[in-house]
């Protein structure tokens, strides 16, 4: 602290004037802190009289006690402004102001130098008293200062994206403020800053003086009252709620009266108690008002000169503190000001800039050198505009969007949106993203190249989004639209401010039908509920699917719907390993049918699945096939939990937040293992197929280097929306080519002669080769051998059953059941007779029955006299034909000994049946002997 003043007599508290006939004076030392980077100054200036009869010493010159400011004419002989108006009414307002004024400041510096002033005599006037209640510490907070949202390089170094800021303000310590900028401030608006307690006293009355003529309260504020201005406007600001508190706050801040003088006044005592004069000037440089939304030294070098505070030459410093004085009369922003613009070398500006420059020769800042050499230039403004909005970020654009809505919605930031969305714009955080710049620009190229932002005869829409595998990273967002929140811009169908590929509250559409994508949520269900990827079911189309399980909303069914196979066709009956494969709707269909859909969608939430517009998710038969509208981050992120083994996280777009260097809490992606392994390997299995040889095989085949994908195709109704999403180990990655209105068929578009439906398959690629470049992906696990086994059932016998009896003995057996129709059977019509095939068969598979038409009769027995059978064969409606067969048997002879087709055997009604009848052999006749030989 600087040494105080002698004490006088009697009356401790009162300052001695200069050469005062009580007492000597004392020279002081500057404040702590004091910067002299060119000259030294020393002694105070200003003094408060011990008694009226006393004579003081204002601005070097002697004044009667009876005379406690110079006079008008004084002020004017000294070249100070003095307003004119002699009003009656205005004069007398001026004149109490004035008197209340110099009162003040009487009061005031005797306590910034003796702050025990409420003891003794003194103590006992009005003027004391009011002047010890008002408040005497000021609060200073953390100055409002831009958010500026990075990006890491691969070297790891940060790269802007884009800044959030109701003022633009970087703060910046002393080290980083060029000396001239310093100087030109004190020599400017106080010089004698280092020499006073807070309010220099000869300014002040000087000011006093010539609002006497005017009516108002005029200037004469040191730079300590200014800071204490500006603290108090931007405590002001970062209070109002509304537009209107705003300005309310900031005009009662900043009204010019008396009252709000003398406030000023105890507080910057205040504050030069608790600080060094060097920490007030850095703060005041900090929180100056440079005109627009430009705040502080730094900002305002890049803004008007496109520099940095540190780099400030002497002639740009010099106007820059020039517009301090009056932002809105000064600023270099306006070049067709009439008053101050390029055409008359913004002559205000330069008036007032030689002003300081002069100034600073004066008080020796300078040498006579720098100072002409600095006139000599005319004033030549860079004007850089600051980054402001996710508008900057081009490619990125989305991406920092999404960012944005983060931060204003998730209480990390806040307890409300107002607290979020004031620490975003005056929090000054810097907010270091997931976004990786090599994926983020290759998916940028890929999507510029391939889709353009609008196309002839449909609303066209295009998004791509990547998660990391096991952190729920972000790593790229686009798509084909260019980013404005601008409402002129938006009229332009090039321009969107609806980000496709997020929620509605994050910056987001209602969400896009994903399709075939959302089968795996039935065949992770089919998989729990224990089920073999080998096991089959019945695919064939049907008019009508009947009842569906469903333990939450009870049993479901809706007999119009009928879904057919992307590629047509009746279906078949197909394994669940086939129907994943080939993205079979039917075989998904039936799968589901074995299944409980309150199951499905669990396991769907599991995934971390939801719908963009924050409804639930519905549940249906049709759900099955991805109807609930989902943003497509959301799938890339399930998709990322099954290549995670089950881990599943949110997305996240945010690594780390520091404020004014220190980490603040951020965002968790809350990781956990949602899904068994065992079933995110056996979906894995089945997914690696659609890769290699099914419906993703396009894609996969496109990437390079190549990782062991996973992956799922979806295409929609009528083919308005078309999508890929899969993964490797380390990266997701959902792509989609959609109608981001109407409802155009993609198949029967063409952009850049390109079948719009297959554009997916060109930007996946690209986007997993660089994935699979920056991270390198393993094998998955091997599923459970109960995953891929073929379980054998017996099959069961139905023969004689009804089809219908024999539909539910076969189902309920674990087998898929079809109808082969009537077959000539001797059975009743209707009945079953038989079932292909028999025996044994893998579970699932497909039983085909079989009923009788009743065309067939039956054989009858018959007995052994000839005409007793064939009088029963002909009462059975055959016709009898009889043939003879020899026999030795005797007791055969002229009986029954068969009958051709035998009893028993189903033939045709009338059929010929032969009956043959035994006849005697003849007698075997002897063989001679032989007759012997003579001799």
């Amino acid at each position: 602290m600087p040494e105080r003043m002698p004490l006088c007599g009697r009356r401790p508290r009162r300052r001695c004037a200069p050469n005062s006939p009580i007492c000597a004076p004392r020279a002081t030392e500057p404040s702590r802190g004091a910067h002299h980077d060119r000259a030294s100054n020393a002694a105070v200036s200003g003094t408060i009289c011990q008694s009226r009869n006393e004579h003081c010493v204002h601005g070097g010159r002697w004044v009667p006690a009876a005379d406690p400011s110079p006079s008008a004419q004084s002020a004017k002989e000294k070249g100070w402004s003095v307003a004119d108006d002699r009003s009656g009414g205005s004069r007398g307002r001026a004149l109490l102001a004035f008197v209340g004024l110099s009162v003040a400041v009487g009061v005031l510096a005797a306590v910034a130098v003796t702050p025990a002033l409420a003891v003794g005599g003194l103590a006992a006037s009005s003027s004391i008293s009011m002047f010890e209640k008002l408040p005497g510490f000021l609060q200073i907070g953390d100055l409002a200062e831009k958010t500026n949202i990075y990006a890491t390089m691969p070297d790891g170094s940060p790269k802007l994206l884009a800044s959030f800021f109701d003022q633009d303000r970087e703060e910046v310590d002393w080290e980083n403020v060029s000396s001239y900028a310093k100087d030109a401030a004190v020599a400017g608006e106080d010089p004698r800053f280092y020499e006073h307690g807070g309010i220099d006293i000869q300014g002040t009355l000087r000011a006093a003086a010539v609002s006497l003529g005017g009516g108002s309260i005029q200037g004469g504020s040191s730079i300590t009252q200014q800071y204490v201005k500006n603290v108090l406007v931007q405590e002001a600001v970062a209070t109002a709620k509304t537009q209107e508190e705003e300005e309310a706050a900031v005009e009662a801040a900043i009204r010019q009266t008396p009252d709000r003088k003398i406030k000023e006044m105890r507080l910057a005592i205040g504050v030069e108690k608790k600080y060094t004069k060097n920490e007030i000037l850095m703060g005041y440089l900090n929180i100056a008002f440079f005109g627009g939304r430009v705040y502080g030294i730094e900002s305002a070098a890049h803004y008007y000169f496109g520099t940095t505070a540190k780099d400030l030459t002497l002639d740009q410093a010099a106007s820059l503190l020039a517009i301090v004085n009056n932002p809105e009369k000064f600023r270099l922003d306006k070049p067709d000001n009439p008053k101050n613009g390029a055409e008359n070398g913004y002559a205000n500006t330069l008036s007032r800039r030689d002003y300081i420059l002069d100034k600073m020769l004066e008080h020796s800042k300078i040498t006579e050198a720098e100072h002409d050499a600095a006139k000599a230039l005319p004033i030549t403004p860079t004007i850089t505009l600051p980054s402001t909005g996710c508008a900057t970020a081009e490619g990125s654009a989305y991406f920092c969007d999404y960012v944005y809505w983060t931060i204003r919605n998730d209480e990390a930031f806040g307890a409300t949106e107002a607290e979020r969305l004031t620490l975003l714009k005056r929090g000054g955080l810097d907010v270091y993203t997931t976004i990786d710049p090599l994926m983020q620009g290759t998916a940028e190229v890929a999507m510029r190249e391939l889709v353009p932002p609008t196309a002839d005869g449909i609303d066209l829409g295009a998004s791509s989004v990547s998660v990391e595998v096991g952190t729920g990273r972000v790593l790229q967002m686009t798509q084909n639209k260019v980013f404005s929140d601008d409402p002129e811009v938006l009229t332009d169908p090039v321009y969107s401010a609806v980000n496709y590929n997020t929620d509605g509250e994050y910056g987001g559409s209602a969400g896009f039908q994903p399709g075939s994508t959302y089968k795996i949520f039935t065949l992770a269900e089919w998989i729990k509920e224990g089920h073999s990827l080998n096991e089959y079911v019945n695919a064939y189309r049907r008019s009508d699917w009947g009842d569906f399980n469903d333990s939450c909303l009870g049993v479901q069914s809706d007999p119009s719907w009928n879904p057919r196979n992307d590629e047509g066709g009746g279906g078949g009956t197909w394994s669940a390993l086939t129907n994943t494969q080939q993205s079979y709707n039917t075989g998904f269909v039936a799968m589901a049918k074995q299944l409980d859909l309150c199951g499905i969608r669990t396991m769907a939430e599991s995934f971390g699945v939801h719908r963009a517009d924050g409804d639930p998710l519905q549940q249906g038969p049709a759900s099955i096939l991805g109807t609930n509208e989902v943003a497509p981050v959301t799938m890339a992120a399930a998709f990322a939990g099954v290549a995670g083994n089950g881990m599943v996280c949110k997305p996240i777009v945010i690594d780390r937040v520091l404020r004014h260097g220190t980490e603040i809490p951020v965002p968790s992606a809350d990781c956990a293992q949602k899904v068994d392994p065992q079933i995110t390997a056996a979906m894995a299995y089945a997914m690696q197929r659609v890769m290699s040889g099914g419906t993703g095989s396009t894609s996969d085949d496109r990437t390079e280097p190549h990782s062991p994908m996973i992956g799922k195709t979806g295409t929609t109704d009528n083919a308005e929306a078309t999508w890929m999403s899969g993964a490797s180990t380390r990266v997701a990655t959902t792509v989609g080519v959609f109608n981001a209105s109407g409802h155009v068929n993609l198949r029967e578009t063409y952009i850049n002669g390109e079948e719009a439906a297959l554009i997916r398959h060109m930007i996946w690629p690209r986007i997993m080769s660089t994935a699979n470049a920056q991270y390198p992906g393993g094998e998955f696990p091997e599923p459970d051998d109960s995953a891929l086994v073929t379980v054998m059932r017996d099959v069961p016998d139905v023969r004689g059953k009804s089809i219908g009896e024999a539909e539910q003995i076969i189902e309920d057996a674990g087998f898929s059941f079809s109808d082969g129709g009537a077959r000539d059977s001797e059975l009743p019509a209707g009945q079953v007779v038989g079932t292909e095939p028999s025996g044994t068969a893998p579970r699932g598979s497909l039983i085909t029955a079989f009923t009788s038409n009743g065309a067939l009769v039956i054989v009858p027995q018959v007995d052994s006299d000839p005409q007793s059978a064939a009088k029963t064969l002909r009462n059975a409606g055959f016709t009898v034909k009889t043939s003879e067969q020899e026999t030795t048997d005797p007791k055969a002879v002229g009986r029954v000994i068969s009958i051709d087709p035998a009893p028993g055997t189903a033939v045709a009604p009338g059929s010929t049946i032969t009956i043959v009848v035994g006849k005697a052999a003849p007698e075997p006749v002897p063989t001679p002997e032989p007759t012997p030989s003579d001799g």
